[in-house]
Parts: structure tokens; sequence; C-alpha cells
């Protein structure tokens, strides 16, 4: 009997133990829309997609080791009641609960958690483009480039003729392709388009080696993170005064 007792004992402790991992364990996400507008938020390979009003979170967890993931918004959207549909922006094949990347443009919030040194790697990409003003960090900064950046200049306003596309600003990659833009053969640099997305939001990936200025890391295990569409409540801001403060709220991981 005391060694049944005592294996249920070490059972409920372990239950305990991965209850408590979970339940605080570092990786939330808080995706807050902040524009004017209804944006439906999308994340991949951990979230899936949610509509967000204007004022709305929708939060997640993922978990430590997830990789090349992003998060991202999407405009103009229309589904029906089993979720399938489209978006003018940012549409994941037709569905409000995304599996895959969206279709440019739409402007990236990307992480990789607990990679080297136990380090969370993150960024914002204007890689696929631009279409929503973001901001994107830790809720609780820390030491060296654990900080909050954003992408929030007038972008579609200001979108080269060639890039201009409905709803957004696509980048040089998607509209020319070819090495000079995707880099995809080899080492390659900066090109005038390139140049127009990181005068204007010089934390973000502007063309795909833009890693030295654009790559930002915080601990593992110890840091939450917020991505925030429109932090100036409007459709771009220019100043260069971080947008509202990215304090943590109680609620309800999904």
């Amino acid at each position: 009997m005391s060694t049944k007792m005592s294996h249920l004992t070490t059972c409920i402790v372990f239950f305990l133990l991965a209850f408590v991992t979970y339940t605080y364990a570092s990786g939330v996400f808080e995706v807050h829309n902040n524009c004017p507008y209804t944006v439906w938020a999308a994340a991949t390979p951990v979230g899936g997609g949610r509509r967000l009003e204007r004022g709305q979170s929708w939060w997640f967890w993922a978990p430590p080791g997830t990789k090349m993931a992003r998060i991202w918004g999407r405009t103009n959207c229309h589904f029906d009641g089993a979720g399938r549909g489209g978006c003018q922006t940012g549409d994941c094949g037709g569905v409000l609960e995304c599996k895959g990347w969206g279709r440019p443009p739409n402007t990236l919030a990307e992480y990789a958690l607990n990679q080297f040194s136990n380090l969370d790697f993150w960024d914002i990409s204007v890689i696929d483009g631009f279409n929503i003003p973001m901001s994107f960090g830790p809720t609780k900064p820390g030491p060296g480039k654990c900080h909050g950046i954003q992408c929030t200049a007038n972008i579609n306003g200001e979108c080269p003729a060639a890039l201009r596309v409905p709803g957004g600003c696509n980048n040089p990659c998607t509209t020319f392709g070819g090495q000079q833009y995707c880099c995809t053969q080899g080492p390659c640099g900066p090109t005038d388009l390139s140049r127009f997305f990181k005068q204007r939001c010089p934390d973000a990936y502007s063309y795909p080696q833009d890693d030295p200025t654009s790559t930002f890391t915080c601990q593992s295990w110890t840091t939450d993170y917020k991505v925030m569409f429109c932090p100036y409540g409007s459709t771009h801001n220019e100043t260069t005064n971080f947008p509202l403060e990215m304090s943590t709220s109680t609620h309800e991981v999904a």
C-alpha cells in the first residue's frame, strides 16, 4: 500500500511541476490590435489566426525550440462560418487559422526561441513587404539588444510606384525576384529599393542579409513578447519615440 501511495505521490508531483512549468514558462506572445480598423492576426507554426477589433488582444504560448516562426496582420478579410475566405494582404491560403505563411505584402514579426546560447532571436522584417505598422519586443526589456523595436513609417503612402499594390507595399524581391533582391545564390548587399525601407524602418530587415542591424536577442526562459499593430493608433507615425508601453496583463493563453 505504501508503495502505491509513494508512486501516486510521485505522479502528482510530476504533474504539478509540469503544470507550473507550462503556466509560468516564458514564450507567451500577446498580439494587440491598436489600428482603427479590424486586423486578422496570423501566427505560424504556433497560433493559427484570430480576428481582432481595435483594442482587442490575442495570447498564445510558443514552446522552447520554436523557430522560423512568424506573426503578421491580414487586412480586408472575409471568412465564412467555417473559417474559409480570403484577405487582400497577408492571406494564408484562404483560411482564418493559418498553417502556412502569408502572401506578401505583410509586415512580419519573426522569432526563434531558446536557440544558440539559450537566447531567443527575433526581428521585424519587411522582406515580404509592408502592410501594417508594427512594434515588437519583450514585455520586460533586458540587457543589450533585448528591447522593443518598431516599423511605423508611412511606407504605404510613400511606396515607390513599382512596388505599390492594393493594401500595401511589396518588397523588391517579391516584385522583381533575382539574386540582386532575393540573395538566393550567395552574398548580396542593399539596393536603392531596400534602402527605401531601411531609411524608414532602421530596425527592420530590409533585404535577406540585413542581419547586423536587424536581429535582436533576449534570454530564453524569462521573456514574454508583445506584437502591436498600429502602435500609435493610426496608420503611421514617424516619431522616434517608442509607442504604447509593452506591459504585461492578466490574460488567458490560447
